[in-house]
């Protein structure tokens, strides 16, 4: 009796305390790459869940080379996710992280970006460090990004000198780990990735607010298609050349009849003789 007991009071703190699941680390094992390598130190390194051994020749970290004026690392996530936070182990040479240590000077300044392409220009700055010294920059650091993107970038630049007191003369990665956490399966939010977003809509991890629509979406709720002879992320494709004046389809932009005369391609935009016009074949790799 005392064991039935004790099976129904652990039901019953189960449906009390339901278990969160913790965010997921979407880099892990995933493509990465960086603007150089310093001999076999591949950008991979920062990626592979290895962050035991924090010393520059350990085996464990991505590292660039030297003598460069800037350094860039990414890692695809393999498709655009829901990303809450970012966090970054840097090489520590394995001895204490405080203002002696020697990396502190190349690890100032950083960015972290997230973005839909390669382009770090194309995406959203999650952070860049203007404040940090020597004495104050941890490791590692954890950072807030709750937007929506394939890539999260990792950059660092010695461009502009003079630079502030303690920064390194030169840019490096030198990362032994970043970890990216967030939702593996796009259109959920919250703690555990359980609520369903707004249908169509790309929504704050946490809140589940709308930040921006689908591609072939647009509205505040994201609930009206692209018309007007548009398609595509934010409606900005154009398309217009559909066979009697008909409406392209409002994601991929292409015609249910055909095109007008003179004119061809999945878009009905190859041919055209108005250079003025310009076209959008935006195409992302959703789940």
């Amino acid at each position: 009796m005392l064991a039935v007991d004790l099976c129904l009071c652990c039901v019953w703190l189960l449906h009390l305390f339901p278990a969160v699941q913790a965010y997921e680390n979407l880099a892990l094992h995933q493509p990465a790459m960086q603007n150089t390598t310093y001999w076999d130190n591949i950008a991979e390194r920062a990626v592979d869940g290895l962050k035991s051994n924090l010393d520059k020749h350990g085996g464990q970290c991505a590292l660039s080379w030297d003598h460069q004026t800037t350094a860039e690392w990414r890692v695809d996530l393999g498709a655009i996710r829901s990303i809450h936070h970012v966090s970054i182990q840097y090489v520590t040479g394995n001895d204490e992280w405080d203002e002696d240590n020697w990396y502190t000077r190349t690890f100032l300044g950083f960015s972290v970006y997230v973005s839909y392409t390669t382009n770090k220009e194309d995406g959203v700055l999650c952070f860049r460090d203007t404040s940090y010294t020597r004495a104050t920059i941890p490791n590692p650091v954890n950072i807030s990004c709750p937007y929506h993107g394939r890539y999260v970038i990792y950059y660092n630049n010695r461009t502009h000198p003079p630079y502030p007191a303690g920064y390194h003369e030169y840019a490096v990665t030198y990362l032994c780990e970043v970890e990216v956490y967030g939702c593996p399966t796009t259109g959920y939010y919250g703690e555990n990735c359980s609520l369903p977003c707004l249908k169509n809509c790309t929504c704050h991890i946490l809140e589940g607010t709308c930040m921006g629509c689908l591609p072939g979406y647009k509205g505040p709720r994201c609930t009206k298609e692209c018309d007007d002879n548009t398609y595509g992320l934010e409606c900005m494709g154009s398309c217009g050349n559909c066979s009697n004046g008909e409406q392209c389809h409002h994601v991929d932009g292409s015609c249910p009849s055909g095109c007008n005369a003179g004119v061809h391609g999945k878009a009905c935009n190859e041919g055209i003789h108005n250079k003025s016009k310009l076209y959008f074949n935006l195409t992302y790799k959703l789940d």
